[in-house]
């Protein structure tokens, strides 16, 4: 058979490519799996979601949109921050992970804060999160923020009600303060249905992949869900200002809520691309007395596949 040139170029970048997307989205669920995770649970009513591959296409269009932002905001020193709050199991971490897929990790990083330790709990409320805001040409997605008062914190118990009273005093100067220093802050808060949050909980308990994601915490989240839902009401009313407004992001649906947000986004901060010199691959220099010296065998890894 005559050697394809052309065609063994197409395989290798399609190979390539294909190895970028998503392993567990790409790969076809056994259907053992499959019936192991929906043991015990009844199917939420749901209106039809998008095509796959309307869904990926995109979502590929609109990721090849955030590197342009990305290069913009690199280019241009802004300071961007975006604030994921929601329900547990609303979908925040699966639209960060889509907005994160393609971006440079030193330009675009998450930040997704634990529980306070017990000196941070002395310091200024807002401490720890100033830490993390960006510097000249990042973007710091945060994965839950200085919201955990408003919402977990008064739920639980764990502020008091004067601290619980003076977030909502502090927060719209701090915004406000944030925005007056040239950040972009953007908020949204992912919406999903009671239904919707008992079939993703019982979900992540009958998958050994994601069971990791259910902490004591969320499952005290479902028996307060009215409690939750009341803190959402009142902190959405107090801290929605002209200066950082909330979004609220329609969740039920886990592709059109990521094309949403991600959409949205790129709405919030006006970017072009970004022109750039044209990347040149040297010729690679070879020295006649240059030699390759041998690895011993013991040094490599098993190759088991």
């Amino acid at each position: 058979m005559e050697h394809d040139p052309k065609a063994a170029r197409l395989e290798a970048v399609r190979e390539e490519f294909e190895d970028s997307l998503d392993e567990e989205i790409e790969l076809d669920l056994e259907e053992e799996r499959l019936e192991r995770m929906a043991e015990g649970i009844r199917a939420p009513n749901r209106e039809p979601s998008l095509p796959r591959g309307l869904y990926f296409r995109e979502l590929l269009r609109l990721q090849q949109e955030l590197v342009r932002l990305q290069d913009w905001v690199q280019t241009h020193k802004l300071r961007v921050v975006v604030i994921f709050e929601g329900r547990d199991a609303a979908g925040k971490g699966g639209v960060i992970k889509r907005i994160t897929q393609r971006l440079n990790p030193r330009v675009c990083r998450i930040a997704a804060l634990p529980a306070p330790s017990e000196r941070e709990r002395t310091q200024w409320y807002f401490q720890r999160y100033v830490a993390q805001l960006p510097a000249a040409g990042e973007i710091v997605l945060f994965d839950r923020s200085w919201y955990n008062r408003a919402g977990v914190e008064r739920v639980m118990g764990f502020c008091t009600e004067a601290e619980y009273e003076e977030f909502f005093r502090s927060v719209p100067e701090f915004e406000r303060m944030l925005v007056r220093s040239g950040i972009v802050l953007v908020k949204y808060w992912f919406s999903i249905t009671d239904e919707e949050q008992e079939f993703r909980f019982r979900m992540r308990i009958n998958d050994p992949l994601k069971q990791w994601k259910l902490s004591p915490m969320d499952v005290q989240s479902r028996a307060r869900w009215e409690a939750y839902t009341k803190a959402k009401e009142i902190m959405l009313a107090r801290t929605h200002i002209p200066e950082a407004p909330w979004w609220i992001v329609e969740a039920v649906d886990k592709k059109r809520a990521r094309l949403n947000c991600i959409s949205h986004l790129l709405e919030q901060i006006p970017y072009a691309t970004v022109e750039r010199p044209p990347v040149h691959l040297p010729d690679r220099v070879r020295h006649d007395d240059y030699e390759r010296q041998s690895i011993p065998e013991e040094m490599h890894v098993p190759g088991r596949y």
